[in-house]
């Protein structure tokens, strides 16, 4: 009897040589789903980032035009590895608007700074409170390696700490 058995086992073996197939594409597919998806934070953190440089800053009257280009992004470019390697290792922190707030007043820094002149830069008040809560997050920046304390309350980017 042409076995009705052997029709399904061959159906059978057809599913499943197709479902191996299709698992295959899957995994290819979400490996260029994570790499896109990686590229596309990059983008975003340093579309952010560009964003909140370009934009006017606390007591400007009007936007400040740029006559020297590469002066201008130069520091900037400082802080993509930085940015990159936070947002890599998943530290949330360091991504947060707050401490790229922070680094950018860095980059645009010609050498260190203590706590009341990063305040002044991210428009904080020079209160006790803001520049306690300030140092806190320059110790947590130290720690990660992203700035260094050049002299007692005197931070630098770390890129930046060796060129004194």
């Amino acid at each position: 009897m042409p076995s009705w058995l052997a029709a399904l086992e061959s159906k059978e073996s057809a599913a499943r040589s197709r479902a191996g197939e299709l698992r295959e594409q899957i995994a290819g597919l979400s490996e260029t789903l994570t790499l896109v998806e990686a590229e596309l934070s990059r983008l975003q953190i340093t579309r952010e980032t560009m964003a909140e440089v370009l934009a006017d800053g606390p007591g400007q009257v009007g936007p400040v035009p740029v006559l020297d280009v590469e002066s201008a992004v130069g520091p900037l470019a400082e802080l993509v590895p930085v940015l990159l390697a936070a947002e890599a290792s998943g530290d949330a922190t360091v991504t947060s608007e707050a401490y790229r707030r922070i680094l950018v007043v860095f980059a645009g820094a010609p050498g260190p700074l203590r706590c009341r002149d990063v305040c002044a830069g991210v428009g904080l008040p020079a209160a006790a409170n803001h520049t306690e809560g300030m140092r806190s997050k320059l110790k947590r920046l130290v720690e990660r390696g992203i700035l260094a304390e050049v002299e007692s309350g005197l931070f630098a980017l770390a890129s930046r700490a060796g060129a004194r």
